[in-house]
């Protein structure tokens, strides 16, 4: 059977919507370095854990309420089942803010129907490609954006070391060009 996936503008709906998802994933691996591209490399196991990100849905809200900027829910029988949140970077590209899947809804298109959304809103705003920003311990979502097209242009080894949970995360930068 297939699923049907809509992608549309974020309604009223989204944040009462949001509370009823999970969109924790697990982490049982970690890309290691060097991230010279345009893929991802060597991967190593580590201690499974669980992993959230605590996004705000008013906040992501909110943000798409600003110029150059978008938030688009995924659904599945009517129920949430993903969003993601745009808007157009300082460099010219588009940006994806954050991009989540619920638990219960993995591995029925919904991360590809979002990110082919996001497509369409870059070509529609005349944006030559998206660029977006993950971490190495988040090799389930690589290997997605790695197999859509997306090129491993850079990272940051930096970016979380001042977080106090004491994460090994080292950034990674993935570029979908256009042209």
């Amino acid at each position: 059977m297939t699923t049907t996936v809509i992608v549309e503008p974020a309604d009223a709906r989204f944040v009462s919507d949001f509370a009823g998802c999970d969109f924790s994933f697990e982490i049982t691996s970690e890309a290691l370095p060097p991230f010279t591209g345009p893929g991802l490399g060597d991967i190593a196991p580590v201690e499974s854990y669980v992993k959230t990100y605590g996004s705000d849905p008013d906040e992501l809200v909110g943000a798409a309420e600003e110029a150059d900027a978008a938030l688009f829910a995924a659904r599945v029988d009517g129920r949430l089942a993903g969003y993601i949140a745009l808007s157009k970077a300082w460099n010219g590209f588009a940006e994806v803010d954050d991009i989540a899947v619920d638990r219960h809804a993995r591995r029925a298109g919904v991360a590809r129907a979002l990110v082919d959304r996001a497509v369409s809103w870059a070509t529609e705003q005349g944006l030559p490609g998206i660029r977006l920003e993950t971490q190495s311990n988040n090799v389930a979502a690589c290997r997605f954006y790695e197999r859509y097209g997306f090129e491993l242009s850079g990272y940051d080894r930096h970016l979380y070391s001042a977080l106090t949970s004491g994460t090994r995360e080292i950034a990674l930068y993935w570029y979908l060009r256009f042209a």
